[in-house]
C-alpha cells in the first residue's frame, strides 16, 4: 500500500544456515541386519572344516567372524599392500561375481605343505605370486565352492565357479561389499580367507537374505514329492535261507547227479534284506507259487544297522 511502512530490503533479511547435501550417495547395505548372512557364514565355515583338515592334516577349529560392509576401497586399505591372492568366483544362475580374498602367506604355506614340506612360508614374502602358488590359490577356489554352494542351498540355489587367479579384484572403489570372513586355527594364529559379495551382485536375492531365519527355508513341494516317489521305487533283493545242511568232504567229492541231500525246513525261516535279517517266516504256497508268511520282524537292534 502507498501509506504503509516502508518493508526491509528483502535481501538484508535473517537466512536459514545452508547445509551442505551430498548427491547421488546410495546406503552402502540395503539388507537390514544381515542375520541371515551371518548364519551362512556358520554354515560355511562348518562345512569348510574338513577341507582345512585335508590340506593342513591336523585338526583345525574352524570358524566365521562377524560380517561388515563397506566399500571397496576402504576395504582395500585395510589390506594394505601385503602379497594377496584375489580369486573370482561366478554366481549362476545370476551371472554375478564373489571374490575370495587369500592372504600370500597362506597360500605359501599351504603350498610348502603340498609339496611335502612343513608348512614354513619364507620370511620374506615375494611381491607377487609365483605360478605353482597361483595354481594353489585356483585349488583352493575349486574346494572351497562346492561347500559355500551348499551353504547357500537352504536360501537359494547359487552355483559358483571359479576362475582365474587375478591381481586385484575387479570392483569399483566406491561399491559396497559384504566381507564375509572365515577363519582356521591349529595354533595360536588364525588365518582367515575374505569372501566378498558386492551388494549388486545380492541384490537378486534381496527377499531372502531379509528373511528371519535361515533354517525355516522350506523346501521345494514338487522336489520333495519327486524325491519321496524316487525312493519309494528302489528296489532291494529279498531272500530267504530255507536250510543249511553240513556233509563231510568226502561226500562231497562223491556227489554224482541225481543224488539226495536231506535237509530238514525249521518252522520259522529267516528273511534277509540284503545282508540284513527282516524277520522270520513260514513256508507256504499262496496263488500256487511258493511263498513266505512272515511271522515276526526283526528289532532296529537285532536286524537292520543304524
Amino acid at each position: 500500500m502507498v501509506n504503509a511502512p516502508p518493508n526491509r530490503d528483502r535481501r538484508a533479511r535473517e537466512r536459514e544456515p545452508v547445509t551442505a547435501a551430498a548427491l547421488g550417495t546410495t546406503k552402502l547395505n540395503p539388507f537390514g541386519d544381515l542375520h541371515t548372512m551371518q548364519h551362512l557364514a556358520a554354515r560355511l565355515a562348518r562345512g569348510m572344516r574338513p577341507v582345512w583338515e585335508g590340506l593342513l592334516r591336523q585338526e583345525v577349529r574352524s570358524f566365521a567372524e562377524p560380517l561388515s560392509v563397506q566399500r571397496f576401497a576402504d576395504y582395500r586399505v585395510e589390506r594394505g599392500d601385503a602379497l594377496t591372492g584375489w580369486l573370482p568366483l561366478a554366481m549362476t544362475p545370476n551371472g554375478a561375481q564373489a571374490w575370495c580374498v587369500f592372504d600370500g602367506r597362506f597360500v605359501l604355506e599351504l603350498l610348502d605343505l603340498f609339496f611335502g614340506g612343513s608348512g614354513a612360508a619364507p620370511a620374506q614374502l615375494p611381491t607377487e605370486f609365483s605360478p605353482a602358488a597361483d595354481a594353489m590359490v585356483a585349488r583352493l577356489g575349486t574346494m572351497i565352492a562346492g561347500p559355500l554352494g551348499a551353504a547357500w542351498e537352504p536360501l537359494t540355489r547359487v552355483a559358483f565357479a571359479p576362475g582365474k587367479p587375478e591381481q586385484a579384484a575387479d570392483i569399483d572403489g566406491d561399491d559396497a561389499v559384504i566381507v564375509t570372513r572365515l577363519g582356521l586355527a591349529t595354533g595360536e594364529r588364525p588365518s582367515f580367507v575374505d569372501i566378498l559379495y558386492p551388494v549388486a551382485a545380492l541384490k537378486p536375492h534381496g527377499a531372502s537374505l531379509t528373511g528371519k531365519v535361515l533354517d525355516k527355508a522350506e523346501p521345494d513341494p514338487v522336489w520333495r514329492t519327486n524325491l519321496a516317489r524316487a525312493t519309494m521305487a528302489v528296489r532291494f533283493p529279498v531272500r530267504s535261507v530255507l536250510a543249511e545242511p553240513v556233509v563231510s568232504l568226502s561226500l562231497l567229492m562223491d556227489l554224482k547227479a541225481g543224488d539226495v541231500i536231506p535237509i530238514t525246513i525249521a518252522p520259522d525261516v529267516p528273511v534277509m534284506v540284503g545282508r540284513d535279517r527282516l524277520g522270520c517266516g513260514t513256508v507256504g504256497t499262496a496263488n500256487g507259487r511258493a511263498a513266505i508268511r512272515l511271522t515276526s520282524l526283526a528289532q532296529p537292534d537285532e536286524g537292520f544297522q543304524a
